[in-house]
């Protein structure tokens, strides 16, 4: 399946497992060949492996281009957007291989239970534990849902 225009809906459980692989669901599988990168970030201060297409890839580093920053403000920004990524692929069972290291700073252990999360023009991969704070943060926060949406 190719990615270009791809969106992720929903999320899922899944176990990581000994060797820090994850199964990614068929709907959600780049084409073959097709690369991913790995996004160390956080989302309301937990840590979470975002994981990017080349188009999602493409789209942060655009925003930043086409930015008010200034020069040294965007070229610190996508420094860090460079380093903070890794390239990763599917092999051919679909199993996703996140670096120990990198599932460990996201909470991550192996054999342990993660949630695949659908976030438009991306997804991410949470610690079970992480993934159900941020849900119930997402699901209870004090504004309204101005545009009602959800």
């Amino acid at each position: 399946m190719s990615t270009t225009g791809q969106r992720y809906f929903g999320f899922s459980p899944y176990k990581m497992d000994p060797k820090f692989r994850v199964s990614i669901q068929p709907g959600w599988r780049p084409a073959p060949g097709e690369v991913l990168r790995l996004l160390f970030s956080k989302t309301h201060g937990m840590p979470v492996i975002k994981v990017l297409t080349q188009e999602s890839f493409d789209e942060r580093v655009a925003v930043v281009e086409a930015s008010d920053l200034t020069p040294a403000k965007k070229r610190a920004t996508l420094d860090s957007l460079y380093m903070l990524c890794r390239e990763a692929s599917l092999n051919d069972q679909g199993k996703l291989l996140v670096p120990k290291d990198l599932s460990e700073k996201a909470g991550i252990e192996a054999e342990a239970e993660v949630v695949l999360a659908g976030r438009g023009k991306h997804f991410e991969i949470w610690s079970k534990a992480n993934h159900d704070r941020v849900l119930e943060i997402e699901m209870n926060q004090d504004d309204e849902d101005e545009l009602g949406v959800l």
